[in-house]
């Protein structure tokens, strides 16, 4: 189930996006599973259309979904490949921030800075 808190901070494609990958990563959303059209979980959620695209396509962009043109968009494999791809990003930052001699609390601050960036720089 999907809830769009109107008067959150966080935009709604973005809550829509987490919850969605939330879905897709604790496999409550299975592979292979289709994922309601644009226009009608727009129109469940009462939100634009754009607002969910923007939503399918970041989530398509991590792998987590795929489009097949008019069949749909579906839950992807290649999200397990995605998160395997993430972990070792993460071990070579780790090995790099040990390198350096910087503490946890720097290197989560600089992690969380560098993600943040990236999340407002996003088209």
């Amino acid at each position: 189930m999907i809830v769009i808190d109107a008067a959150s901070a966080v935009p709604p494609f973005e809550q829509l996006r987490v919850q969605l990958a939330r879905q897709i990563q604790d496999h409550t959303l299975p592979v292979g599973f289709r994922l309601p059209t644009i226009r009608s979980l727009a129109t469940d959620l009462g939100l634009a259309a754009n607002t969910v695209a923007r939503a399918y396509r970041e989530l398509e962009e991590a792998g987590l979904i795929e489009t097949r043109g008019r069949a749909g968009s579906f839950v992807s494999a290649a999200g397990e490949a995605s998160r395997e791809r993430a972990r070792h990003a993460a071990a070579d930052y780790a090995a790099v921030i040990a390198s350096l001699g910087l503490d946890l609390d720097e290197a989560l601050a600089i992690a969380r800075a560098a993600l943040t960036a990236t999340r407002l720089n996003s088209p």
